[in-house]
């Protein structure tokens, strides 16, 4: 068996009867939604048009979801449907930067990820899904794709179907017949002030205003070719993601949709600081002494994993602090799903903390060993680049999709242990050559960044329209400030105080400031586009 839908928007008539019956059969509470009627009007009065799109999961045949969740809470059937194991989730939200649909939510009664299950417990039983029950139109289809005589079978052998963001390659199974581009597509249609959300809160002008110039950024002419790209006509097969941005249209305006609130916040834009800290100052402690710049020194021997250790402390607390069920933390060791590079960085940074325990060892008890530093070079390295594969999970985050974000978290690692080091040295007397290859290796890394900057988040032609007005978002919008504020204070201003000979300590804060505001704006601006 293979389940999939036909959503049929030429018969829907926008009644709301799905998510009602949604919300009754699965006790959905107030606030959030597994199935939800998204309106549009396009046109200009008297010439305006109303169009409905049902939006839902997916249950997507090669599900992203279920590849980054840490602990096999999100999990795909022998049938095809992707389903949830409620006691194992841990609230890590990770599922919800991985669904390219906004499908998932946090449920606010259990603090766990749920979503639509095509009413599993109803189809083990030989029913149709409540939504497809109450619908007055029949505008709902389910069945099973691998039975040729199911109405499903029947849809997609004579009819033209389309699918959500078929670029991202999930291979949905929801199909939509006669739904508009501007329904389907989250960046053709505005979301002007006034319009209709399910927001628990009733949305501020300042939240008006910011999604307005989010979709006014959209339409500036850099981002595109006029060109559609929005849905295709075929989704079984894998299609590859466009570079070419989709068409925009000033008359289509959101009437009603529902509210999707940014998941990862402050903690996690802390966590990329705090870890870049914990790696970089244990990786050019550790070459410093093998490169035969330290022999023997306090700030290297003994500073270096000390610092290392208080900042991967707090990494780890962040990390636990974000979750939604925080006393579940542990299921990640004892229950870890290994394509998830959640659990891979969970045990990255178990074994880097464990061989600062080894370090801070042989320091007590006498010399450490080189083949201490020899095995901390590549672990510390490991501990901060290893975010650039779970962000390349995070498929509904196409800013976090660059092929040099591992370049970039190396660059950040430098920065961050240099700083940190020289900081360090203003008040332990430290050897001169150590401290002029931190000053070296700050001010090298302070350029590359300032080029990474400039070349990858200004000016770069991004490979997809998310990515696209994602950085728009950064450079141009909402993030703006704290992104150039990064730029200008946090690394041109620096490296600039560096050449000049003006000391290594102000430096070294300001670096240590941008960086902190730089991975804000990142995290953030990445989240700031709508995907439904």
């Amino acid at each position: 068996m293979n389940y999939a839908w036909v959503i049929d928007q030429t018969k829907c008539i926008g009644c709301h009867a799905c998510s009602t019956a949604c919300k009754s059969e699965n006790d959905v509470p107030l606030g959030v939604f597994r199935t939800w009627v998204k309106t549009v009007e396009v046109g200009e009065f008297p010439n305006v048009r109303r169009h409905f799109a049902v939006l839902r999961c997916n249950h997507c045949a090669d599900a992203p979801c279920v590849a980054i969740c840490p602990v096999k809470a999100m999990f795909q059937r022998a049938d095809g449907i992707v389903d949830i194991a409620h006691d194992l989730c841990i609230g890590c939200k990770a599922c919800m930067q991985a669904c390219p649909y906004d499908a998932i939510h946090i449920d606010p009664d259990v603090n766990t990820v749920a979503k639509c299950h095509f009413c599993a417990h109803r189809i083990d039983r030989g029913l149709l899904p409540a939504c497809v029950v109450v619908c007055p139109v029949e505008a709902l289809v389910f069945g099973d794709m691998d039975d040729p005589a199911s109405r499903v079978s029947r849809y997609l052998g004579s009819t033209a179907v389309t699918v959500r963001r078929p670029e991202q390659n999930t291979r949905p199974k929801a199909f939509y017949v006669g739904a508009h581009e501007a329904t389907l597509d989250p960046l053709v249609a505005s979301h002007e002030q006034g319009y209709m959300s399910t927001a628990r809160q009733p949305a501020t002008a300042k939240d008006h205003a910011a999604n307005f110039s989010v979709w006014s950024l959209l339409r500036s002419p850099r981002n595109g070719n006029g060109k559609g790209g929005g849905v295709a006509t075929d989704s079984t097969k894998k299609p590859t993601r466009p570079r070419s941005s989709r068409s925009r249209m000033p008359t289509a305006r959101v009437a009603y949709d529902v509210h999707h609130e940014i998941t990862w916040k402050g903690r996690v834009s802390a966590y990329l600081w705090t870890k870049s800290i914990a790696a970089g100052a244990v990786f050019l402690a550790a070459a410093a002494r093998l490169f035969g710049f330290d022999t023997g020194s306090t700030l290297i021997s003994r500073v270096a994993p000390i610092l290392g250790m208080v900042a991967i402390g707090v990494t780890g607390l962040l990390l636990i602090a974000d979750l939604k069920r925080p006393e579940r933390f542990w299921f990640i060791l004892a229950k870890p799903h290994w394509r998830s590079w959640l659990t891979r960085g969970a045990f990255i940074i178990a074994a880097y903390s464990a061989l600062l325990v080894i370090w801070l060892g042989y320091e007590v008890f006498g010399a450490t060993p080189d083949a201490v530093f020899w095995v901390a070079l590549p672990l510390a390295f490991a501990t901060a680049v290893y975010t650039a594969f779970l962000f390349a999970q995070c498929e509904a985050r196409d800013l976090w999709q660059s092929p040099l974000l591992g370049l970039g978290l190396t660059i950040q690692m430098v920065i961050a242990g240099a700083a940190t080091l020289l900081l360090s040295a203003v008040v332990i007397e430290s050897p001169a050559a150590v401290v002029e290859f931190l000053t070296w290796a700050l001010l090298g890394s302070l350029g590359l960044h300032l080029v990474a900057m400039l070349l990858g988040d200004v000016t770069a032609r991004h490979g997809s329209s998310n990515a696209a007005a994602a950085a728009e978002v950064m450079t141009k919008g909402r993030y703006a400030p704290l992104f150039w504020a990064a730029l200008a204070l946090g690394t041109a201003l620096p490296g600039a105080l560096l050449i000049a000979g003006s000391g290594a300590a102000l430096p070294a804060v300001l670096a240590l400031l941008g960086l902190l505001a730089y991975e804000h704006a990142f995290v953030m601006s990445a989240q700031s586009v709508p995907i439904s």
